[in-house]
């Protein structure tokens, strides 16, 4: 791995290729032990998940279905603390285990509200698993059933996480380079 730009940023070698494929193995393990005969639907939180989701499903060994969400908070590197629903959800919930798979969870705002959502559309069990996790970013409380990997604070992209639209389409993921 060598140092990237992406568009006026410069970024560094952070976490490889295999450190993610063992970090959603991990995941995967949990999920066929924890979601066996619960028919469950994944939902996948656009854009930034859908690399994880695409691994993740392909190591499970039980029926499910998939459905996509896009939600939009942040601008350049940082949050906009306000959450903006660009595709909605469609699905009939009810009497459903939902699991959503998100890529990164930082602040926690954005997946917040996503959760209220799909808790008031009569889920019975509601779930929650992040390839990566920044705790010293986290502003919430509630649960999160599957984390890959918990980093430190710092911007990153690869592996469908961008700057602005740029650098989803790296194998591995980089830091920013301050």
């Amino acid at each position: 791995m060598h140092t990237i730009t992406v568009k006026d940023k410069i970024f560094s070698p952070f976490i490889t290729a295999s450190e993610i494929d063992n970090a959603i193995s991990k995941i995967a393990v949990s999920m066929n032990e924890d979601l066996a005969g619960k028919n469950p639907l994944f939902l996948i939180v656009l854009n930034g998940a859908f690399m994880f989701a695409a691994d993740l499903v392909k190591k499970l060994n039980f029926p499910c279905e998939l459905s996509f969400i896009k939600l939009a908070s942040y601008s350049g590197t940082k949050s906009s603390e306000k959450v903006r629903e660009l595709i909605g959800l469609n699905e009939d919930l009810s009497g459903r285990t939902v699991v959503v798979l998100e890529d990164i969870i930082d602040t926690g705002i954005t997946l917040g509200d996503l959760m209220e959502t799909v808790k008031s559309k009569n889920a019975v069990e509601v779930r929650l698993a992040a390839l990566l996790f920044k705790p010293k970013a986290f502003l919430k409380s509630y649960p999160i059933d599957y984390v890959g990997l918990e980093i430190p604070n710092d911007f990153i992209v690869g592996y469908g996480l961008d700057y602005d639209g740029y650098g989803r389409n790296y194998p591995d993921i980089y830091k920013i380079v301050e």
